[in-house]
């Protein structure tokens, strides 16, 4: 069984949505959550829907995707979960609110640790995640998911000429830097949101649903930047990135387009290590970065991508995970049981 909620059917629902159905293919069946937006009708929800969800429900393992923006309504879920099923409950993390948003928030942040060790093992992004995670108290079983599958129904982009392009596909409200780039690089760039004035080399080439964005991606490169600047990742978003791994960069892979991150950014390394694109200190410094590149190595990248690609329209990463993680939580019970 999988569990998600529908109150944010937004863009940021492709990740959840491409969860249930890659578990599907593992014969998870999808329960959908339809959570109130107004916090006065959660009460109502608590008390009625949710404890009916679970009470005669027979499933051995439910997946509950995090975060589902109401911690009280996460809260009553685990309880009734726990109440009315024997079923092992894991976790599959999409953000750390705590590392996103609650920074400053003691409180918030032991609220949803808490959450997390109610849970019998978690999926997380990557070790720097569960690194940050374990030393601030999280003892639950843990595996890293690496980088998030994309069903993605597009054929893969064709194999196009080196003229060193760039696109960025997001919300453009939050991505100031576009107003600040330098030099001859040409970016394209995609989302809703646009700022009202972009920097010279910028175009601006519309909004796409997440199915049909990647038939429009014709450029060299894919961009997973955030923030401000153009020399780093900064603000609550940038420092994010330390941890997370930003859906897009699995856009742009699944689509067999290389990526161009920032250096400090969690993803970075796997970018590095599976040779799909460039880790960049700066974007000032992209040009010379960018003429350094033959087309014979652009090439490689590319090929590079489509491999990963291919992997995450198949669900391979969430599916290894999921096996890893039942693997070790059953460790864990069997090594508790012989301890009493």
């Amino acid at each position: 069984m999988s569990v998600q909620d529908k109150g944010h059917n937004t863009a940021g629902s492709k990740a959840k949505d491409d969860i249930v159905y890659f578990l599907g293919e593992q014969n998870f069946e999808s329960v959908i959550l339809d959570i109130p937006k107004k916090k006065m009708d959660r009460i109502g929800y608590s008390l009625t829907t949710v404890p009916r969800t679970f009470k005669h429900l027979e499933a051995e393992i439910i997946v509950l995707q995090y975060p589902l923006y109401s911690k009280f309504l996460t809260k009553k879920i685990i309880a009734c979960i726990r109440k009315y099923t024997n079923a092992r409950l894991l976790f599959v993390i999409h953000d750390v609110e705590s590392l996103r948003f609650y920074c400053d928030n003691q409180e918030s942040e032991k609220k949803e640790l808490n959450f997390f060790n109610l849970a019998d093992g978690l999926i997380v992004h990557n070790h720097y995640m569960r690194a940050w995670l374990k030393e601030h108290g999280v003892t639950t079983a843990m595996v890293d998911l690496e980088i998030f599958d994309y069903d993605n129904p597009q054929q893969f982009q064709p194999a196009v000429p080196y003229v060193k392009s760039v696109c960025f596909a997001g919300n453009l409200y939050k991505s100031k830097f576009l107003a600040k780039l330098t030099g001859k690089t040409k970016f394209y760039v995609f989302g809703p949101n646009p700022l009202p004035d972009f920097a010279r080399n910028v175009a601006y080439c519309g909004q796409y649903a997440p199915d049909e964005l990647t038939q429009h991606l014709e450029q060299n490169f894919g961009l997973v930047w955030d923030g401000s600047q153009i020399d780093s990742c900064d603000g609550v978003f940038g420092e994010y990135m330390k941890y997370n791994n930003p859906h897009k960069t699995s856009l742009y892979l699944s689509s067999g387009i290389p990526v161009i991150v920032w250096q400090q950014a969690a993803v970075a390394e796997f970018v590095v290590k599976h040779r799909v694109g460039l880790a960049v200190n700066s974007l000032a410094e992209l040009d010379e970065l960018l003429d350094q590149v033959s087309p014979k190595q652009y090439l490689e990248m590319k090929k590079n991508a489509v491999l990963i690609g291919k992997k995450m329209r198949a669900g391979e990463y969430i599916k290894h995970a999921f096996a890893q993680l039942e693997e070790k939580v059953a460790n864990r019970e069997q090594h508790s049981k012989m301890e009493v």
